[in-house]
C-alpha cells in the first residue's frame, strides 16, 4: 500500500501540517521533532509527492538549468551544485541543453519547455545569461531567473559571477614571472561573455608588462577539444613559435597539448601550456594542466539557494566568488599539490 503523510504523522506523534513543514525543509519545526519526523518517513519508505505538493502550495518544487555550453565538465560542474542546493530544500533540477547556434529554434524549445512543467525559477548558464530572448520570455511569465556568469548586471536580479579579467590576468603575470614573453592566447566562444573578459586580462598583464602581443599567436576557439587543435594549428606549425599558450579553457588547452605533442614538442620543456576552469580534464591530461580554478560548482549551488530565496535578508545583487590559480606540470610545476 502506498504510504501517505497521514501515516508518517501517526508514526511520530504529530500533526501532518508538522510533516508537511519538515518535509518542505520549513525553518519553524524544533530539532527533535524534525529527527523525529525524518526517522518515522524513512522507517515507513515514504517519498513525498511533488505534485500533490505543488497543488497544495501553489509551487512546483521544479527548477530548470538551461545552458548551451561546449565543454561538458563545466555544464556537470554547475549542475552538480544545483542540484546539492535543491536536493538540501525538497526540490528537483530539470536539465535542458539548447542549442543558441544560428537557425536554432532554441525559444520555441523554451517555451514548450515553460508551458509544460511549472517551473517555480531557473539557473541561466552562460551564454543564456546574456540571452535577451530567453530573459524576456522569463520575465513575461513572472518566472523567476539567476543568471550566472553575465555580461552586465539585471538590475535588481541577484546575479552570480567571478572576476574572469583578474583571473586571465594573474594567469599571465604567471607565465611572465616564470620568463615567457611570446605567448600565444587561444579565445573561446564569441557568443560567451567570458571570452572577451579572459582576453581583456591577457591583454591588461601583457600590457602592463611592456611585452608585444603577436597578432600571429591571438587564435578563435569555441570552447571544445577539436578548437584548441585547430587553433594551435595556425601557430604551432610555423618556424617562430611562442614558448606558451594560454587557452581560454582546459578543453582547449589539452587540444593545444596533443597538437604540441603531435608535432614532437615536448610540454613544458619546449611549450608551457595553460587552461581555464579547473575542470576534472585538467587533472586527467599529461602533463596536467596549469589552470584557473573557478568555482563552478558552488556558482551552480548559489545560483540555486538564490531562486529558492533561502535568506531573505540577503539584499546582495552581485554575488561574486573567489578563483584560485592551481599550478600544475604544464607549465613546469613538478611539485605534490
Amino acid at each position: 500500500m502506498t504510504v501517505t503523510i497521514t501515516d508518517v504523522a501517526k508514526k511520530a506523534g504529530v500533526s501532518m501540517k508538522t510533516v508537511s513543514r519538515v518535509m518542505n525543509n520549513e525553518p519553524s519545526v524544533s530539532k527533535a521533532t524534525r529527527e523525529k519526523v525524518k526517522a518515522a518517513a524513512r522507517d515507513l519508505n515514504y517519498t513525498p509527492n511533488l505534485a500533490a505538493r505543488g497543488l497544495a502550495s501553489s509551487k512546483s518544487y521544479l527548477i530548470a538549468m538551461l545552458y548551451d555550453i561546449p565543454s561538458p565538465g563545466y555544464a556537470i560542474n554547475i549542475q552538480k551544485g544545483a542540484t546539492r542546493a535543491c536536493r538540501e530544500h525538497g526540490y528537483h533540477l530539470i536539465v535542458e541543453p539548447l542549442d543558441t547556434g544560428e537557425g536554432s529554434d532554441y525559444v520555441e524549445v523554451v517555451e514548450n519547455l515553460l508551458g509544460h512543467l511549472r517551473v517555480d525559477g531557473v539557473i541561466l548558464a552562460p551564454p543564456l545569461c546574456d540571452n535577451g530572448q530567453v530573459i524576456r520570455l522569463l520575465s513575461q511569465r513572472n518566472i523567476a531567473y539567476i543568471p550566472i556568469a553575465p555580461s552586465t548586471e539585471h538590475g535588481e536580479i541577484p546575479i552570480v559571477k567571478m572576476n574572469d579579467v583578474r583571473a586571465a590576468r594573474e594567469m599571465t603575470e604567471h607565465l611572465i614571472r616564470h620568463g615567457h614573453k611570446d605567448i600565444a592566447f587561444v579565445k573561446g566562444h564569441p557568443r560567451h561573455s567570458a571570452s572577451a573578459l579572459r582576453y581583456q586580462g591577457f591583454r591588461e598583464a601583457m600590457r602592463a608588462s611592456g611585452i608585444r602581443i603577436n597578432p600571429a599567436w591571438i587564435t578563435e576557439g569555441d570552447f571544445t577539444y577539436k578548437s584548441g587543435v585547430d587553433a594551435a594549428s595556425k601557430f604551432l606549425n610555423d618556424k617562430e613559435c611562442p614558448s606558451a599558450v594560454f587557452a581560454s579553457n582546459d578543453d582547449m588547452a589539452a587540444g593545444v597539448i596533443a597538437l604540441a605533442a603531435r608535432n614532437g614538442l615536448s610540454v613544458p620543456s619546449d611549450l608551457s601550456v595553460v587552461g581555464f576552469d579547473d575542470t576534472p580534464l585538467a587533472d586527467s591530461v599529461w602533463p596536467r594542466l596549469t589552470t584557473i580554478r573557478q568555482p563552478v560548482e558552488e556558482m551552480g549551488y548559489r545560483a540555486a539557494k538564490l531562486l529558492l530565496s533561502v535568506d531573505k535578508n540577503d539584499d546582495t545583487i552581485i554575488h561574486s566568488l573567489d578563483h584560485a590559480l592551481i599550478e600544475r606540470e604544464s607549465s613546469g610545476f613538478f611539485g605534490i599539490e
